[in-house]
């Protein structure tokens, strides 16, 4: 089976033939780079959504990582980036592998195939070239005969004719003989030229083109099996991923059977148990009985005018109700009462009797409270509704230990990365005291001093925290008002009168509650906090400030400022660590006193430098 035997007459379709196999092979480079386009593409998206689902550093979303389910799920996020590598992989290889290799081999296809056909329409032009000479030989030869046959006719016409002249006679036997010799020499190039067309042709049809078509079909031949070749590499980078694509599947399945859902339920245990005992039984109030009634309220009234922490509503266990009040509102006041009848074991006058201490808790609760002041206020509100106490005493007793003996651990973490640090520095400097030339000793004094008082502030924020540690695990008493205005707590900046009204307190088990407040001190705050709250207005400027540090202002009530920013200042320092300043009419708040340099106008009142 050869083209050159069996196609000899078909050179124009071979020719078609062949650019329609090289416009397949390039086809299939096509298909192939866009599968690595879209391997690519989807890597990409796999990688986006993984990352997409990672939890945020420094987040409440990565604290959530610490349960079992969470970290399967992370763990499948990890595989799933690592299943887009391989996509990855397969992309690289392809490329690589089969559109790099083929495009080379096209380029060279392409080359070939053009020599080859060159070749072969040199042979058809040489072949036709002697086909026209044989032409050309052959009428030649037919004119030269017909034209000897025509003299031959009119010299034997001029030799019968008597009244022609010998010498015309003989004039045209000159010129019968002149055109047969003509003749016999087309005829002998006629002969020439026929045999050595017939022997070009047979070499054109024999040897030339099954030889040039012999060297076209091994061409492509060669193309359809390179294309096999493509195909099956095509094949076998996808088959080299899948064992490392089973892997990341096997790690998904792992990470999915190491969910423990017992330990879950004992991590949510430990996150949000609040360390309180469940309230106990409501003992039966007893309308019908007015005269225990009054009793058991003018005993209630008593204790609270004694001084005891625990307000019991006719029963032991009442003082157990506190977890369940809203943080943000005062608790009920005692039942007190202005009314001589409200004397113990004295009558109960029927003009004033009282309602029942129920319904006097709940409409209390849900009560707005009034406070005479909101400016100074404001300060308190922002910690209350978006920044968390240093103390963390707005959380429960288990969850607020947890946190302090949190605060603690990061805090001894710095200490020894200080005193490493020192430590090196003092190495230094002795390395410096031996080896002058190294460096001047003196140099490292001031960041030596420095580190030490690092280690000095921490040191003091550790027995801060670990008193307050100690409070909650019971070791200590309540903390003083100097500790709370260490912690930045708002209650020790507030004016007497808003901490009647609405004052943060331990609870027995050292965890956040409020107290009681008395229902007389409610009603002289009432009257004037509305107005003074619609009528705010901005607080005049007492000075200017110039930042020494930056300042990220994260939690409510702060500002950011950058180092080197001039800003005015609207409320000095009250003695707790704070400044209030502003930007502009709409951006103010509190920064760190000793994160800014305070110039205080002359006029103002204590006037002063804090630095």
């Amino acid at each position: 089976m050869s083209w050159g035997t069996e196609l000899w007459d078909q050179f124009d379709n071979l020719e078609k033939h062949t650019q329609w196999g090289i416009d397949i092979l390039e086809k299939y480079i096509k298909f192939v780079k866009e599968r690595t386009e879209i391997e690519l593409s989807y890597a990409k998206q796999l990688r986006n959504l993984s990352k997409k689902y990672q939890p945020k550093k420094n987040s409440k979303e990565e604290e959530e990582y610490k349960y079992t389910s969470c970290k399967a799920f992370l763990s499948t996020l990890n595989e799933m980036n690592d299943y887009a590598g391989q996509h990855e992989v397969i992309s690289e290889n392809m490329t690589s592998q089969i559109i790099a290799d083929l495009a080379r081999y096209v380029q060279e296809l392409k080359q070939e195939r053009k020599s080859n056909f060159h070749d072969g329409r040199k042979a058809q032009q040489h072949i036709e070239t002697c086909w026209k000479q044989l032409e050309s030989s052959k009428r030649r030869f037919e004119r030269d005969c017909k034209e000897a046959d025509r003299a031959q006719q009119y010299f034997e016409k001029m030799d019968a004719d008597i009244n022609v002249t010998k010498a015309d006679v003989e004039k045209a036997r000159q010129q019968a003989q002149i055109r047969h010799q003509m003749a016999e020499d087309s005829k002998a190039d006629y002969s020439s030229i026929l045999q050595k067309f017939n022997h070009e042709q047979h070499e054109y049809y024999h040897t030339h083109i099954p030889n040039i078509f012999q060297k076209i079909q091994e061409m492509e031949e060669r193309r359809i099996v390179r294309m096999g070749e493509s195909m099956k590499t095509y094949a076998e980078v996808d088959r080299q991923v899948i064992p490392i694509i089973g892997k990341c599947l096997d790690g998904i399945v792992k990470a999915a059977e190491s969910i423990d859902q017992n330990n879950d339920s004992q991590l949510v245990i430990e996150a949000y148990k609040s360390g309180f005992e469940p309230p106990g039984d409501i003992e039966f109030e007893d309308y019908t009985q007015p005269m225990k009634r009054t009793v058991s309220d003018n005993s209630l009234s008593n204790s609270k005018g004694e001084g005891k922490p625990e307000l019991k509503f006719g029963g032991k266990s009442k003082g157990k109700l506190w977890p369940f009040i809203k943080k943000n509102k005062p608790p009920p006041p005692p039942p007190a009462s202005a009314s001589p009848s409200a004397v113990p074991n004295g009558p109960q006058s029927p003009k004033q009797q009282k309602e029942p201490l129920s319904h006097r808790f709940n409409e209390f609760m849900t009560s707005k409270p009034k406070i005479h002041c909101f400016r100074s206020l404001k300060r308190g509100l922002s910690l209350k509704l978006g920044a968390t106490p240093e103390d963390f005493s707005n959380l429960p007793p288990e969850q607020r230990r947890k946190k302090l003996q949190q605060k603690v651990d990061e805090l001894n973490k710095e200490i020894q990365k200080e005193v490493d640090q020192r430590d090196a520095i003092t190495k230094m400097k002795d390395v410096y005291l031996k080896n002058p030339q190294m460096g001047d000793p003196a140099s490292l004094d001031h960041k030596l001093t420095e580190v030490s008082q690092n280690i000095e502030k921490l040191r003091l924020e550790v027995q801060k925290f670990e008193a307050w540690l100690a409070e909650v695990e019971g070791r200590l008493p309540a903390r003083s008002e100097q500790a709370r205005r260490q912690s930045g707590m708002y209650d020790s900046q507030n004016p007497p009168t808003v901490n009647n009204c609405a004052q943060d307190r331990e609870s027995p088990d050292g965890s956040y509650t409020e107290e009681q407040s008395q229902e007389s001190e409610v009603k002289v705050l009432a009257p004037d906090f509305d107005d003074d709250f619609d009528d705010e207005e901005p607080l005049p400027a007492i000075g200017t400030c110039k930042a020494l540090y930056t300042f990220e202002g994260h939690n409510e009530g702060t500002i950011s400022v950058v180092e080197g920013e001039t800003l005015f200042v609207i409320e000095e320092d009250r003695g707790d660590g704070w400044t209030r300043i502003r930007r502009s009419e709409d951006e103010e708040g509190y920064v760190p006193t000793s994160y800014v340099e305070v110039y205080l106008d002359k006029n103002a009142k204590g006037a002063k430098t804090y630095i």
